[in-house]
């Protein structure tokens, strides 16, 4: 129960790796705020936190690229003491020549990938500022660190942007006792746009992207909540800027 006096903001909770980080700190006994814009999935993430122990757990429907509605979540849960930024993706896109992008498609995914996990951050500090410290645990993608499997190069962009977000919001915001790090998962199969990508692949495409992983295997959305409860724990006091890559070894 390491987190027992914790409270803790979700973003992306209404499934897959939001909804297993959410989990996993309901097991650790936090109160939970969780954030999202898909309303049905987000109330079974509730009834899943509150199955497994949370003090808590309160569901908000936030679209994270409005600072209006970020401000409001944060005025509602009163003060974070953890803030995870899940909430991201790919926005229904697939991957299409450069030349063929439009300036919408391109914007929709900065916006919720690095914008989103902007006004999240920066609407939750001011009161971590206050208790005297926090933990943010921004999770990224190994798009961000190489070429991204997706093809889509707002998504790769906008997630190496969400890493240099976190190294700069680390060295600021360190002094006064709050950390900043990032997850960057490999491929896990977690929600219907994961699970659409991975199909697209085949039979031999998928044996080869399961080859191309130490570990011979898929991540689960249990082994990215695995790592941000580290960096949410006392035990990462000392560690912030930081940015770890949960990928079977893939690289």
């Amino acid at each position: 129960m390491r987190f027992a006096d914790k409270t803790v903001v979700v973003t992306g909770a209404a499934h897959g790796i939001g909804r297993a980080i959410a989990t996993a700190f309901a097991r650790e006994g936090a109160a939970l705020w969780l954030g999202d814009v898909q309303e049905t999935e987000l109330e079974q993430s509730i009834q899943a936190c509150l199955e497994a122990g949370a003090r808590t757990a309160t569901g908000v429907r936030v679209d994270v690229t409005s600072r209006e509605q970020v401000a409001e979540l944060f005025a509602r849960v009163g003060g974070a003491d953890i803030l995870v930024n899940v909430a991201g993706g790919v926005r229904g896109q697939v991957g299409q020549p450069l030349e063929a992008v439009t300036a919408q498609q391109w914007q929709e995914i900065l916006d919720v990938n690095l914008t989103g996990t902007f006004n999240c951050a920066q609407a939750a500090v001011p009161a971590m500022k206050a208790r005297g410290g926090g933990r943010i645990i921004n999770i990224s993608s190994g798009a961000g660190l190489r070429v991204s499997l997706t093809g889509i190069q707002a998504y790769a962009s906008a997630k190496a942007g969400q890493i240099g977000l976190t190294r700069q919001l680390a060295h600021e915001l360190g002094q006064y006792g709050i950390t900043v790090n990032n997850v960057a998962p490999g491929f896990v199969l977690s929600n219907p746009a994961t699970e659409r990508q991975w199909a697209s692949y085949g039979a031999e495409g998928q044996q080869q992207l399961i080859n191309s992983t130490a570990m011979r295997r898929l991540g689960q959305p249990e082994d990215i909540a695995n790592a941000v409860l580290f960096f949410a724990s006392e035990e990462a006091g000392w560690v912030t800027g930081q940015i770890l890559s949960v990928d079977g070894g893939r690289f």
